[in-house]
């Protein structure tokens, strides 16, 4: 490949998004719209987003916005340690139970947290929350959200190398991936389900932190028999072309190719540096690339999708062009996927 160009980082969009409650959900073009009010995913993504950004850089802005994002997550975690996920403007829950998915996103990000270089109370903090919520991991239904909490887990392990309960949950809820991989795979589907929809790399993912944690070698076979096909699903010709969300794509189906989502393209990246970190598989530092440069054009509508004047993500790619709204989910994984190649880099 050529020499890669990587746009400048800046988080000056998550500032603009977040208040002193947290990060708003959704904006009418680059403007945050109240009316939507705020959700739990996006707050643990941009902790997630602004705990990477501190791994390599030093910002006490982003600390403070650190200490804001898990106030959030503290403050919409219930006794039992779930999570509810939508919040009015005006702080008043929006959703009557609380949302597995989003608990599964907090285990990942507070995760993260507790294995990083914030300051202290906030990492203890970071472990309250986690340790709450990891009860109800054992209990999860979705694959992605025992995904999350693998992912959460392998980074608390790494924090907490002397506690000898956290392998045994990783296992627990790898276990229960894999037999989900064996009831769906087939000869041409390498995959947990019988359809693809989003985020889809992070279960692959997870795979990867599993062996990295247990150097188990069916765990290995099953990330890079996931990856590989969600790579061969995706990318063609060097361009990445994430399953769309108007239709998704069933096991013996059509894929849809439209609308396109940034969380996709950051899920695939993730996953492919996960690999190259854990194997050091050059190819997956070029996957990595080429997911990324979704946001920079080489994709399907040969647009920019990152916004490099502004620091803004847009919304996604639909048949018709760009989404023009530019929301937490959209800038939150942007950032992660950006910080990604950062460490990639770094290391090379």
């Amino acid at each position: 490949m050529v020499a890669f160009r990587l746009p400048q980082i800046t988080m000056d969009h998550l500032k603009r998004l977040t208040d002193d409650t947290g990060i708003l959900h959704h904006t009418k073009f680059s403007i945050p719209d109240r009316e939507e009010g705020y959700a739990t995913d996006d707050n643990t993504r941009a902790l997630g987003a602004c705990v990477k950004y501190l791994s390599l850089f030093s910002d006490f802005e982003i600390e403070k916005l650190v200490n804001l994002y898990l106030s959030f997550i503290l403050f919409t975690q219930r006794s039992g340690g779930r999570l509810r996920n939508l919040l009015s403007y005006d702080r008043h829950f929006l959703d009557g139970n609380d949302s597995e998915d989003c608990t599964g996103r907090a285990l990942m990000a507070c995760g993260q947290a507790v294995d990083s270089n914030i300051p202290k109370e906030d990492r203890l903090l970071a472990k309250q929350l986690f340790d709450r919520a990891l009860p109800c991991a054992l209990s999860f239904k979705s694959p992605r959200s025992r995904a999350f909490a693998i992912i959460g887990l392998n980074h608390y392990r790494k924090a907490f190398p002397d506690d000898s309960n956290v392998l045994p949950n990783m296992k627990n809820l790898a276990e229960r991936l894999i037999e989900n991989y064996k009831d769906s795979a087939s000869h041409m589907w390498n995959w947990f389900e019988t359809y693809l929809t989003y985020d889809n790399a992070k279960l692959s993912q997870a795979m990867f932190e599993m062996y990295d944690a247990s150097h188990e070698k069916k765990y290995l076979r099953i990330a890079t028999e996931s990856f590989d096909f969600l790579v061969k699903v995706q990318i063609r010709n060097g361009t990445l072309f994430p399953v769309g969300n108007r239709g998704w794509f069933k096991k013996g189906g059509r894929r849809a190719f439209y609308d396109q989502q940034p969380i996709e393209a950051a899920s695939m990246v993730e996953a492919a540096a996960d690999g190259f970190r854990t194997i050091g598989e050059e190819e997956y530092r070029s996957v990595a690339e080429i997911c990324f440069d979704w946001y920079l054009g080489n994709n399907s509508k040969q647009v920019a999708v990152y916004n490099e004047k502004t620091g803004a993500c847009y919304d996604g790619i639909t048949q018709k062009g760009l989404n023009l709204n530019q929301g937490a989910e959209a800038i939150t994984t942007y950032i992660v996927a950006r910080l990604e190649l950062e460490g990639i880099f770094r290391k090379s």
